[in-house]
């Protein structure tokens, strides 16, 4: 802030080849924002092979009462490559908020105070300046039917998609929380025309606010440098890669924006998962010991089914322990707790993490009896059959979360699992896929639930195609030494 006190607005007019318009568009900026914020205005011209950057110079010299920079680019960047520079400026210069105003005078400067006032008033974090508000006035205002048409089509897609419901995801106009750019890496995003996809997408997957007010409509005779077929398909790659990098499919850098602790493994609730899954196979008020037991969700789940539980991981139980016993332990380790107590032993989505998942279970089953105990196991399936496509188009991306999280140590195929656990003494009883967290990717609605069923039922003509996750109930017998020591004892006494 400034001794006033008062907000610091930067006016970012991005400029292309707009010798024609960029004065009328710098005169039509309302003199009320100076009265009320610490108001600079910043050109930045895109190697432009006309006089844009002159008539900004010119501009900046006929207007010594407004604080104004106009910087021109030695190499064209394009259109979100000149955006990067401008949002850099922003942050490094301290700015409260930053508006973007398309140097060709598509979008009215005169809206500035109104859009400004969400993200003054602490309601938003983006303010969005939508043509599509407005029934008709998109058309009303020159819109091109064909544009128009595009606008609807993409955008009802990128909703769906995205589990998001904004009016337009392709309007230009809009003002930012410098803060909230400030922890978004969209020096990452395209150089091209949809740059402005991919921010909208990081601001999402952030959780940060997004308010939309209407603004009309303008098409006059600018130039227009967007190829539309080319800008549709990259707006609809870019969504489907978010897609894939939200169900741990394909990682996505920039758009890994999401927490940076462990509440990425969130629990997967509310639909068929290998969460839900083992919920359901624990019966009410019986003794569990969960391993790995991560954040603690499937453990509480089943302090609610009135089973008595401990759990088990390297890291704190998020939240209150309640009446579960805690053991803190890495089972990369020698294990420093007894099983015997508990019939049902969870290994979720744990021992892909371990470095010798053989050498654990070695050492699990040291402490099994004749006593019969369930396990239940689940795990991701490396040969999933997007796994396998982007292996076949030369991908192989580890990220946060899903089969190629970047703290797998160990990945398995329903095979390579299934003989693990035989080698150890496991007794199979079932082995199952579990589809992909659809609902995690497309939110709740319906078109996650379709997605899961139809995902089920792909399943059910190949999990080792189809299955994201393997989920496997097993039995446990002793080891060798164990029934060598019984039969010893028992040997001893019927000699007695």
């Amino acid at each position: 802030m400034e001794p006033s006190g008062r907000p610091r607005i930067l006016i970012f007019v991005i400029a292309y080849r707009a010798e024609t318009t960029l004065d009328r568009v710098l005169d039509r900026i309302p003199s009320s924002l100076l009265a009320s914020y610490e108001c600079e205005v910043l050109v930045v011209d895109d190697a432009s092979t006309d006089r844009t950057f002159a008539i900004g110079r010119n501009w900046q010299a006929a207007h010594p009462e407004r604080k104004v920079t106009v910087l021109r680019n030695e190499y064209n960047q394009g259109y979100g490559g000149n955006q990067k520079v401008g949002y850099r400026y922003a942050i490094k210069e301290g700015f409260d908020h930053v508006a973007m105003v398309h140097g060709d005078g598509q979008y009215a400067p005169e809206e500035l105070p109104r859009l400004l006032e969400p993200l003054v008033n602490g309601e938003a974090d983006v303010v969005l300046g939508s043509r599509m508000l407005e029934a008709g006035q998109a058309r009303k205002g020159g819109m091109p039917l064909y544009k128009w048409l595009g606008n609807r089509v993409l955008t009802t897609m990128q909703n769906a998609v995205l589990g998001s419901r904004l009016s337009e995801f392709h309007s230009g106009y809009r003002v930012y929380r410098v803060s909230a750019l400030a922890r978004l890496p969209f020096t990452l995003n395209a150089d091209g025309f949809h740059f402005d996809t991919e921010i909208l997408i990081q601001f999402l997957n952030a959780g940060l606010r997004i308010v939309e007010l209407p603004i009309p409509t303008y098409y006059g005779d600018e130039i227009c440098y967007v190829n539309g077929l080319k800008y549709a398909k990259d707006v609809a790659r870019v969504t489907l890669q978010n897609l894939a990098h939200r169900m741990g499919i394909l990682y996505q850098r920039r758009f890994d924006v999401g927490p940076k602790d462990n509440a990425h493994y969130s629990m997967k609730f509310g639909y068929r998962s290998s969460h839900s899954m083992a919920i359901d196979a624990v019966p009410a008020h019986s003794s569990v010991i969960d391993l790995g037991a991560g954040p603690g969700g499937v453990a509480k789940a089943l302090v609610e089914k009135g089973c008595q539980v401990a759990v088990v991981d390297q890291h704190p139980l998020a939240g209150e322990a309640g009446d579960m016993q805690v053991f803190l332990q890495d089972l990369d380790e020698p294990l420093a707790f007894e099983i015997k107590p508990y019939g049902h032993i969870l290994l979720l989505d744990m021992i892909e993490h371990l470095r010798n998942p053989e050498l654990f279970l070695q050492r699990l089953r040291r402490q099994f009896t004749h006593e019969k105990k369930t396990v239940i196991i689940t795990t991701p399936n490396i040969a999933f059959l997007p796994e396998r496509l982007m292996l076949l188009a030369g991908q192989f991306n580890y990220g946060k979360t899903g089969i190629l999280d970047v703290t797998h140590a160990r990945l398995f195929t329903f095979r390579s699992l299934r003989r693990l656990l035989r080698d150890h003494g496991f007794r199979i009883k079932t082995i199952r896929g579990v589809p992909a967290p659809f609902p995690k990717a497309f939110g709740a609605g319906r078109l996650g639930q379709v997605a899961l069923v139809v995902n089920q039922a792909l399943i059910g003509l190949s999990k080792t195609l189809f299955a994201y996750q393997i989920y496997v109930e097993a039995e446990t017998t002793p080891d060798a030494d164990f029934v060598l020591e019984t039969s010893k004892a028992a040997s001893q006494g019927t000699s007695t």
